[in-house]
């Protein structure tokens, strides 16, 4: 798959672990590959630098950079290095280096994009990495149950820690402001993909959020690339317990009601594994999207919360390759 053509042109979305692990797959099929981070985490060593600085919080980002890292010798130091976390109480404890490096070039440029397309060419990234706004955001979530006397009870939590930890459940996001400003190369990357790939990731905390960007929203309704949304392998703990494969789907669909998808992409095991009848439900909540449900084996072996970066990325290569074989 190395001596692949740099097509097809292939934007991922999403943030945190979910995208880490397209953009390993995804750098394996393509050379021409644009990643779009979510920039609203508010914990940790992010959230620290955001709060002093003021700046978009790193941490997805670094992890977006450190997955584009190759193979070879250099590539694979250098994401260890921009990964590494810093040990102690001490005022560096808890820092990722790449946040630091990050935030660095920021203030040096004065400019977002251009640190970050920096750090891509020290790492020797197979790919570039966006913001998916140009300003922090906020998360807010409307939360069901999260006293258990009132169960229908809905609650108000903000903060992107918060929604994510919530003992509720999550019925709805939104965003804080309301309407950022999106980062202009990410529109329009989005607009000249071949194809744009949607999750996996925490659904309401690093994949819906791109969805209520109004300017990256209309983009990605209005691009002619295929579009592809990958669905998790497990539910998550807090933010999505309890959701079947489909329901993440409908989630999907009433953050982002004129959206629709060519291609739902899911764990064969985290499907056919499920209640019976979940194949079905899922391949009409795909068919509601406008998609065709594909099942395939993604998971590491002996590890089925995780996906495998070579068996997705055969996934990705079988799915592209199809389409090229149409001649479109």
């Amino acid at each position: 798959m190395n001596n692949r053509p740099a097509r097809p042109r292939v934007v991922a979305l999403g943030g945190g672990h979910g995208l880490h692990a397209s953009l390993s797959a995804l750098r394996r099929v393509t050379r021409d590959l644009t990643a779009i981070v979510t920039v609203a985490d508010d914990g940790g060593s992010s959230g620290r630098l955001r709060r002093e600085y003021g700046v978009l919080p790193p941490g997805d980002l670094r992890m977006a950079l450190a997955a584009l890292c190759g193979d070879d010798s250099w590539g694979t130091t250098w994401s260890k290095v921009v990964q590494h976390r810093f040990s102690g109480n001490g005022e560096l404890g808890g820092h990722a280096v790449g946040n630091l490096l990050i935030v660095a070039l920021w203030e040096l440029l004065g400019d977002t994009v251009q640190g970050l397309d920096w750090v891509g060419r020290l790492l020797g990234a197979h790919g570039r990495v966006l913001p998916m706004t140009a300003v922090p955001l906020e998360l807010q979530a409307e939360v069901a149950g999260i006293d258990p006397e009132y169960p229908d009870r809905i609650t108000l939590v903000r903060g992107q820690v918060a929604c994510a930890k919530t003992t509720g459940r999550v019925r709805s996001i939104s965003l804080v402001p309301a309407d950022p400003p999106a980062c202009a190369e990410a529109v329009q990357a989005v607009a000249e993909a071949d194809w744009v790939v949607l999750g996996p990731g925490s659904w309401f905390t690093s994949v819906l959020p791109h969805l209520l960007v109004p300017e990256l929203s209309c983009a990605l309704v209005a691009t002619q690339a295929r579009r592809l949304v990958t669905l998790n392998l497990a539910p998550q703990p807090g933010e999505t317990e309890g959701f079947s494969p489909h329901a993440h789907l409908e989630v999907l669909a009433s953050h982002a009601p004129d959206l629709v998808f060519d291609v739902v992409l899911a764990d064969r095991a985290a499907v056919e594994g499920t209640a019976r009848g979940t194949t079905r439900e899922l391949k009409k909540a795909a068919d509601l999207l406008g998609g065709r449900l594909v099942l395939a084996d993604l998971a590491m072996a002996g590890r089925p919360d995780r996906h495998d970066p070579r068996r997705l990325a055969g996934a990705f290569a079988r799915l592209f390759d199809a389409q090229l074989d149409k001649g479109e």
